[in-house]
């Protein structure tokens, strides 16, 4: 079959929109497809980083277009630049032919309604893969009026993406309940998260000590925030208790990777003059193993009016490295879901909980400083292979785009796959 992936980040961009529709082209090229990607020719954090135009990549013909790299600092600049992609993508789309199956990502945001335009004016069948729900993220987010004209049209637009998806596929029941709402067939939806990247992340100890020697975290006890940093995933409470720990050399806050709020993050830390906080950027993928194991508790933030939009899908890679998690958010979500489902130490706190975060960590880093064990040996809990690996989650996402009904969906999954469909009736 001849497939097309739409989405603004690809191979070798580290992102992980990148990484799961890098994971999925692969997937589909070694199962003898004939798949194409169009993608930005700039990196999504770095967009001063380049790539080839035009390239074949595991059998993958990757076509990388042009746009405009205004900046983030603003929303109309993040704004322009999304729009400046569709217009180039969809000039693109005029004159390519016909796919047997379109599969649509949410980088840009909407970039799904040229995918439904597509397959429309050319035939064949439409999937729209949700990674973040637009415009509900941007109003959440307070950068968009719901009762605006704008929010308007890119509501019409969502729910004509939704409407013509032979299958949509979202990342946890709140996603499914909030695109059902929308309009989405119950039936054309699946539920499939995106899972760990386990052939490229596991728990590695000579990894942890070279990442903590390299970044002078040697015997700190080391408290990791990793990915995007987003407004979706408002980081204030964490930073507030790295504040009210500022005297305590021996513990370190790591804050890795990008995002319009990452230089906050570097600006809170020099106005309070705080030696505990270090700012790194997102780390290549053959290294991904070694920042992970060096944290001794990682952090996922969910904010409060983000549930079933956004879908911190770093916990799965931190339940690979079986790493002890501090959850930032509202009490139900997807987070708790797992936590609920899959045991794991989890400390689950509220936004505004400052002094409750403090506490997780004063009591996580006395009872690991009393371990007989090596540090980081005692890190070894759950894994998520078990039943997020990506040889499980890409069976199941494959199938979907195949046209497999939600009935049929799990049935064709060998029997070791069960946890994870008891995963999704659980919810």
């Amino acid at each position: 079959m001849k497939f097309l992936l739409l989405n603004q980040c690809f191979y070798p961009d580290v992102v992980a929109t990148a990484q799961h529709l890098t994971d999925l082209a692969a997937e589909l090229s070694a199962r003898g497809h004939d798949v194409t990607v169009i993608a930005s020719n700039r990196g999504y954090d770095d967009p001063q980083a380049r790539f080839p135009r035009r390239e074949s990549w595991r059998n993958i013909r990757i076509i990388r277009i042009p746009s405009l790299s205004s900046g983030k600092g603003s929303r109309w600049q993040r704004a322009l630049n999304f729009a400046s992609f569709m217009i180039v993508c969809a000039l693109r789309l005029l004159v390519m032919r016909r796919f047997d199956v379109v599969v649509a990502l949410t980088s840009p945001p909407l970039i799904s309604f040229l995918g439904a335009l597509f397959v429309r004016l050319k035939g064949g069948k439409f999937c729209f893969w949700v990674m973040d729900l637009n415009p509900d993220e941007a109003i959440a987010a307070g950068w968009l009026n719901a009762q605006s004209i704008a929010a308007r049209v890119l509501q019409r637009m969502l729910r004509y993406s939704l409407k013509h998806a032979e299958r949509t596929i979202v990342l946890d029941r709140f996603m499914r309940e909030r695109v059902i709402a929308k309009g989405a067939a119950p039936e054309r939806v699946a539920i499939i998260p995106p899972g760990s990247i386990d052939d490229a992340v596991k728990f590695s100890f000579e990894g942890r000590e070279a990442f903590r020697r390299e970044h002078e975290l040697t015997d700190r006890f080391v408290v990791m925030y990793a990915g995007n940093h987003s407004p979706c995933h408002p980081l204030d409470t964490l930073l507030d208790a790295a504040l009210k720990l500022k005297t305590r050399e021996d513990v370190a806050f790591c804050f890795v990777g990008g995002g319009s709020e990452h230089a906050k993050v570097k600006q809170f830390a020099i106005r309070h003059e705080l030696s505990n906080v270090k700012c790194l950027p997102y780390q290549p993928l053959n290294e991904l193993s070694h920042s992970l194991s060096a944290a001794d508790l990682h952090v996922v933030v969910m904010g409060d009016q983000f549930v079933g939009i956004v879908h911190p899908s770093k916990i799965y890679n931190i339940m690979t490295v079986g790493a002890p998690v501090l959850y930032v958010g509202p009490e139900s979500s997807h987070v708790t879901d797992i936590a609920t489902q899959n045991g794991g130490r989890v400390f689950l706190h509220r936004h505004g909980d400052a002094d409750g975060v403090v506490a997780s960590v004063v009591a996580l880093s006395e009872e690991l400083a009393k371990a007989r064990e090596p540090r980081g040996e005692n890190l070894k809990q759950i894994r998520a292979k078990q039943i997020f690996s990506k040889q499980v989650v890409l069976a199941q996402l494959v199938s979907a785009i195949g046209g497999n009904t939600v009935e049929n969906l799990f049935r064709s999954l060998p029997d070791s796959d069960d946890r994870l469909t008891d995963y999704h009736a659980a919810h």
